[in-house]
């Protein structure tokens, strides 16, 4: 017969494997995220910088503007998940994407258009 002292060392054990794939997967994902920053930044002049910026539901946006001043987003699922795939990647992150960040973005024809359309009467934003 089982004790109750039992039954709490196996439920213990139970959450510690757990939690221990719960952080082997999330590894993984920073790691790909980490992978998917150096991506960016190797295609878009060499180097990239990057600001966090939490977006709800505990999920947490990078955007990344590279050394061309193109720019582009990823997703975390966590705000350290973020900062620790940027850190892997080697990136300088901003507190906030303004002043020197933001004048670094170049942004297209699309990017004017899609502004303008939205704002001008043009094709809905479905």
């Amino acid at each position: 017969m089982l004790s109750m002292a039992d039954t709490q060392q196996a439920d213990e054990q139970v959450e510690t494997a757990a939690g221990a794939k719960a952080g082997k997967r999330g590894g993984k994902r920073t790691a790909k995220l980490a992978k998917e920053i150096r991506a960016f930044a190797a295609s878009h002049g060499g180097s990239a910088e990057g600001q966090l910026a939490h977006i709800g539901r505990g999920r947490t946006r990078i955007a990344l503007v590279g050394a061309n001043g193109e720019w582009g987003n990823l997703v975390a699922d966590s705000f350290s998940s973020a900062k620790d795939a940027a850190a892997q990647a080697g990136i300088t992150l901003q507190d906030d994407f303004d002043g020197d960040l933001a004048a670094k973005v170049r942004t297209g024809r699309y990017e004017w258009s899609r502004m303008a359309g939205i704002q001008v009467g043009g094709p809905a934003n479905l």
